[in-house]
Order: structure tokens, then C-alpha cells, then sequence
């Protein structure tokens, strides 16, 4: 099992869904898994600390868990069958450990919720995760003092020519 932490919660520009990426605690490996726009909203509620004004059912589910005794020890995403992620929820019950199954995103949402470690199968992690390139450098943006002109080329041809004075003088 590899411990894994919430690394971001990205939107797609094509469709309603969500991605939630985890990153190997140590390492460089980050696991993207699509989600819902619910889950990703639960998970991140509970992640920026806003409380909701009723509870969500992920709050619910820690709730009857401690009301009948148990306490969720981990999750652990756990299997990738047909592009599709399948977790457990471990539950503790007097001593006796409970695997629960769920869908990766609620038991995230659970997760984060409860304060417990989130795992990946090592399985998991080897078919599915990506390593960025060594080669590849992550696009800083552009300090003040040092601007890419190839990169703003194109924005330049555009805004120059604009007469920004008859925009003023339209306004009076």
C-alpha cells in the first residue's frame, strides 16, 4: 500500500466532471481519478474548512460509524478494473477490522472527513499513475522583470493596434 495525498481537485472545460489527483507521499507518482462534481464538492468543502449549514451524507456516514461503535481507520483505493476505481473503507469494530466497499470518491470525502490515511493498491499505482518527465519543466508564470516576449506575441499584435484613447473619449 502507498500512502497518498489529495494533490488538487481539477474541473474539466468538456464536461461536468471532475478529477481528483493523489500524490504518492514519497514520491513523485500522481494518480487522476475522474469524479463527479458532487464528490469533488464534498471533498473540497471539507478541505478548505467550510462547514456546510445541514450535513452531507459523507458527514452522516462518519457519524453512524461512531455511533455504532466503529472508527474509520483508512481508506484504500484498491482495484482498477476497466478504467474503473473500486476503494475500501476500513472500519475498526472493537478490535475487528470491517472492509466496506465504495466508490473512490466517497470514501475520499470520508476520508478527509474522519482525518485518516488515504491508501493506493501498489497494483493501483503501477498500472494507473503518472510521473511528470524529468526533461519537462513546469511553466513558472513570468516575473515583472523578466517577460517571455515569444510568449506574448501574440497578445501584443492584438492589443496594440487598439485606440484605448477613443474608448475615453466615448465615456464623456
Amino acid at each position: 500500500m502507498i500512502e497518498v495525498i489529495i494533490d488538487s481537485i481539477r474541473v474539466s472545460l468538456m464536461s461536468q466532471h471532475r478529477i481528483v489527483v493523489l500524490k504518492d507521499s514519497n514520491g513523485d507518482r500522481y494518480l487522476p481519478i475522474w469524479i463527479g462534481p458532487c464528490e469533488a464538492d464534498a471533498i473540497t468543502i471539507e478541505l478548505q474548512e467550510m462547514p456546510p449549514q445541514r450535513p452531507l451524507t459523507h458527514d452522516l456516514l462518519k457519524s453512524v460509524v461512531r455511533e455504532l461503535g466503529g472508527k474509520i481507520v483508512h481508506i484504500l483505493i484498491n482495484d482498477l478494473r476497466n478504467d474503473v476505481y473500486y476503494a475500501r473503507i476500513v472500519v475498526d469494530v472493537n478490535g475487528r477490522q470491517i472492509e466496506v466497499d465504495s466508490r473512490p470518491s466517497d470514501a475520499i470525502a470520508l476520508a478527509v472527513r474522519a482525518k485518516v490515511p488515504i491508501f493506493v493498491a501498489d497494483v493501483v499505482m503501477d498500472k494507473a499513475a503518472i510521473e511528470p518527465d524529468e526533461d519537462v519543466e513546469a511553466e513558472a508564470p513570468a516575473r515583472d522583470d523578466e517577460v517571455d516576449e515569444g510568449r506574448l506575441s501574440a497578445f501584443q499584435d492584438f492589443v496594440n493596434p487598439l485606440d484605448l484613447d477613443a474608448l475615453d473619449d466615448e465615456d464623456e
